[in-house]
């Protein structure tokens, strides 16, 4: 059991790490180094990798906890997982498809655009904390 808490400690270390490193780091970087243009290509290059490494992740986190029957951390990291899966394939392509948009000219799909982000955003925030909170009980 000490193994598996073990790995299970580091899977989700690496995984809050990189939760924080991509958005503290990486982006503010990328839109300082890059004309808006790259920035929006490279980001949307980054991001399915960026979530699949979340899900990924907290998948695995999912399965080492429930091995040790760390039952609510396990649901935690299960529903990381799954919010990850909905906000990647489902929401990330509707604020794509809003910025092109309003990058057209539609003014509306601004407004889209913005809540769409501010929703992942918001999303990515609460999964971190609550991914670091399973980190402290681990």
């Amino acid at each position: 059991m000490a193994t598996i808490d073990t790995i299970s400690q580091v899977i989700v270390a690496t995984l809050f790490g990189g939760m924080v490193f991509f958005p503290s780091i990486v982006a503010p970087v990328v839109f300082r180094a890059l004309d808006e243009a790259g920035a929006r290509t490279f980001l949307r290059t980054l991001f399915p990798r960026y979530y699949a490494f979340i899900i990924g992740l907290s998948a695995v986190a999912t399965c080492t906890l429930c091995g040790t029957m760390r039952w609510p951390e396990a649901g935690w990291m299960a529903a990381v997982a799954l919010s990850t899966l909905w906000v990647r394939q489902v929401l990330m392509p509707k604020i794509n498809d809003a910025r092109d948009a309003s990058l057209s000219g539609d003014a509306e799909a601004k407004t889209r655009f913005d809540k769409g982000h501010k929703l992942s955003v918001r999303i990515n925030m609460i999964q971190m904390v609550g991914v670091l909170v399973v980190l402290a009980l681990l």
